[in-house]
């Protein structure tokens, strides 16, 4: 049986309504974007359909613990409904051949995997420091042909990079290893990747959330062994949508307004002799508080504070999920925007206080939903997304609104994705 035929049986049909959380209708309009992707490997590879096989890696979204992980916090994160797809198959070469919508082909030589500081910042140094680190660990990597596909939306705050990081480890794992790899293993493998091969210091967050999938809290207080645990939620009970807002506007180079986040939290654990908040307590700050004021302002002081106060709450957002209280978790949710807003103060660039699309976003969420939602910031700040959970009676008219004042399809719904990397078999 091939892969098409695979396609159109029950249990694939199940497998695909899991995981983007639809019916049958859904399912098999998902069904049509895989064999539309065969039809794509065809024409980029030609060769029979025996051999092809299909995997998925999602999008992720941020839900607590906002700028609390590069402080060796907590978080919470859940995979989404909206994902990378790969048609691929075994090849006899060394080489691996990825080809995606709208770029050229990447070709990698399995034979030279070493990092190169000119490819840093590439498709191309992600796919040789994954496919390095599984010959590191002892696997017989070989080569593969594939097309790529993705519906992650670029910008919104979704990590389409981890996901594509993510893909490429389940790829490797399900063609290679026997799926003996586990899914933190697959994020932290990524996470590698980025660092070392691509040129970017991230956390693991982002990995985490795609490779493991539902709800992921992260404890982050050993870097190195991060503690994670999936929480078995069913989102799809709790009559809400998820809801990310683009609010465009301008979307100038925002590293310094990130940066100084990560550095002035910094400046309060060094007032302490500590690298990073988590290393000291929270009763040091306001015991200090009038010194920490003179040596590091005021701003710093706030984003500190802010950080305990999250931290904290990253915790009982997973418990109220593992308890099934959801109207804990949303005011949980809001408590953390509103935490955001006034002591991280990362709803708007100071470098241009005119542009403001976050605020205005939050303050029509807060008109909108009243009590009956919960909103917040989403991802770094700055500018661009916020994320809001909207009662599903609501939804019309939240959409509505707006798109009414950011424009058309700008406010996307998902929904959370239990699975997180996986092949579809």
């Amino acid at each position: 049986m091939n892969i098409k035929q695979k396609l159109l049986q029950n249990h694939c049909l199940e497998q695909i309504k899991l995981l983007y959380q639809t019916d049958d209708t859904g399912a098999k309009k998902y069904t049509e974007r895989f064999l539309h992707l065969i039809e794509q490997y065809h024409a980029v590879f030609g060769g029979e359909e025996g051999g092809i096989r299909i995997f998925s890696a999602p999008g992720r979204t941020e839900l607590g613990g906002n700028h609390t992980d590069h402080q060796r916090g907590h978080v919470l994160a859940a995979a989404v409904n909206l994902d990378i797809i790969a048609a691929v198959k075994k090849t006899d070469a060394n080489i691996i051949q990825i080809k995606s919508d709208g770029y050229k082909m990447i070709t990698v030589d399995l034979s030279h995997l070493e990092p190169v500081k000119e490819e840093e910042g590439t498709t191309l140094s992600l796919i040789k420091g994954i496919a390095a680190s599984f010959l590191h660990m002892g696997y017989d990597i070989k080569g593969f042909d594939a097309v790529v596909s993705s519906d992650v939306l670029k910008g919104s705050g979704l990590s389409s990079s981890a996901a594509f990081e993510v893909l490429i480890g389940t790829i490797l794992n399900g063609l290679f290893c026997g799926n003996q790899e586990s899914a933190v293993k697959i994020a932290q493998i990524g996470q590698y990747a980025e660092n070392v091969f691509f040129g970017k210091p991230c956390g693991l967050m982002d990995q985490m959330a795609s490779s493991v999938g539902s709800f992921v809290a992260i404890d982050f207080k050993d870097n190195e062994n991060p503690v994670v645990e999936k929480i078995s939620f069913d989102f799809a009970n709790v009559n809400h949508a998820l809801c990310i807002v683009d609010t465009g506007g301008n979307h100038a180079d925002l590293t310094p307004d990130y940066a100084s986040v990560t550095a002035e939290m910094k400046s309060v654990a060094q007032f302490f002799g500590k690298e990073v908040l988590s290393e000291i307590k929270e009763e040091d700050i306001y015991q200090n508080i009038s010194a920490l004021r003179q040596k590091c302002k005021d701003r710093a002081v706030l984003r500190a504070i802010h950080f305990f106060s999250d931290d904290k709450r990253a915790v009982k957002e997973a418990e109220a999920l593992k308890k099934n209280d959801f109207e804990a978790f949303k005011r949980h949710i809001v408590a953390s925007g509103l935490s955001s807003f006034t002591c991280l103060q990362n709803v708007y660039s100071t470098a241009n206080p005119q542009e403001q699309g976050l605020s205005l976003a939050l303050a029509l969420c807060q008109k909108i939903l009243g009590q009956k939602g919960a909103y917040r910031v989403h991802g770094g700040g700055f500018a661009g997304t916020i994320q809001a959970f909207v009662p599903t009676e609501m939804l019309a008219h939240f959409q509505k609104e707006m798109e009414n004042a950011f424009g058309i399809g700008k406010c996307h719904v998902l929904s959370v994705r239990p699975l997180g990397g996986t092949e579809i078999k």
